[in-house]
């Protein structure tokens, strides 16, 4: 699996990394056995960075991480975390520097570490990033050592664009695949100009672009994919990308015929997004080690050509782009 920097921090990372979302919870019944199975599977493979927040499970997800590093000893890979979520009511007032403080400590404990490698903003509500008292109080966060460095994780890319305004942001993190383009057209550019990591998170559009799912999938009453199909818990953009589930799926059919012969669909779309060489490392999710292996191996397809390319974007203007590019 190929490895490169992290930005402008001093870590190492793979292309592919493991998105926790998925061992913490609201993806139906994952066996905490069949989560920690998955990690192993991910690390095994090669995968050096990992994908978590405080509030996947409500710990549930950084707790077995920090049990699955001890347990294997040895390098550990970079472990990434979010913060801001946990507030109720979640509004921009709510994040100040006692509030993230409070959640970065909690974090600390969950992962039984000293300092966390990264601390995203989870999320926050738009204002947040025209606040830089906030920013301020992460960078005294930083100097105090609880935090190596931190980033923002958006829903769009006009925030994306705003946070990397704040010198001390090193990464974003942003929905990109292939039902979810518009982050490449200026954004990508200037990440790549400021040194700027991204992070590309729903890289399988909730699975609709592993190409198993069909209009008779059922989902599990605790599975986002069921109780957020229309923004009921959420951001709707977390769930299926934004894409309406229909729409969804003949999108998926058209794709399918672009998928080489011998190659998994979802290995061919996590490849899409490494094609954009902005990308620093996109984490899908894995609910057992078999989807961990798949999801690493993409890292060694072969490269994409420029025709194909041109047919993916041609089936998202047509189909997905009225959706979602005006939205996110």
């Amino acid at each position: 699996m190929r490895q490169h920097a992290f930005g402008r921090m001093p870590f190492t990372v793979s292309d592919i990394g493991f998105g926790a979302w998925q061992i913490g919870g609201a993806w139906g019944d994952v066996s905490e056995a069949d989560g920690r199975a998955a990690l192993h599977a991910a690390l095994d493979a090669g995968m050096t960075f990992i994908d978590t927040a405080d509030v996947y499970g409500d710990g549930r997800s950084e707790k077995i991480i920090a049990d699955v590093l001890k347990e294997r000893g040895g390098a550990r890979p970079m472990v990434a975390t979010k913060a801001g979520r946990r507030l109720a009511p979640h509004v921009a007032d709510g994040y100040t520097k006692a509030n993230l403080e409070a959640f970065i400590d909690r974090s600390l404990k969950n992962l039984a570490v000293d300092s966390l490698d990264l601390v995203q903003l989870h999320c926050p509500p738009t204002e947040v990033l025209y606040r830089q008292e906030v920013f301020a109080g992460l960078d005294e966060l930083q100097k105090a050592g609880k935090i190596k460095g931190y980033g923002v994780s958006v829903e769009k890319a006009e925030e994306a664009l705003k946070a990397i305004e704040f010198p001390g942001v090193v990464s974003i993190q942003i929905i990109y695949n292939i039902f979810r383009q518009r982050p490449a057209d200026l954004f990508f550019k200037e990440a790549k100009r400021k040194n700027v990591a991204v992070i590309a998170r729903v890289p399988l559009a909730s699975g609709l672009l592993s190409g198993k799912i069909s209009r008779d999938t059922a989902f599990a009453s605790d599975d986002h994919r069921n109780f957020n199909r229309n923004g009921e818990a959420f951001d709707v953009g977390e769930t299926f990308a934004g894409v309406p589930f229909e729409v969804g799926l003949q999108a998926v059919e058209e794709v399918r015929a672009l998928v080489p012969a011998g190659t998994g669909m979802a290995a061919f779309a996590l490849k899409w997004i490494l094609t954009n060489e902005a990308v620093t490392v996109v984490i899908p999710g894995a609910r057992n080690a078999e989807q961990a292996k798949a999801n690493a191996a993409a890292s060694d397809l072969a490269p994409i050509s420029a025709d194909v390319m041109a047919a993916a974007k041609d089936i998202y203007a047509r189909l997905i782009a009225p959706h979602v590019h005006h939205r996110w």
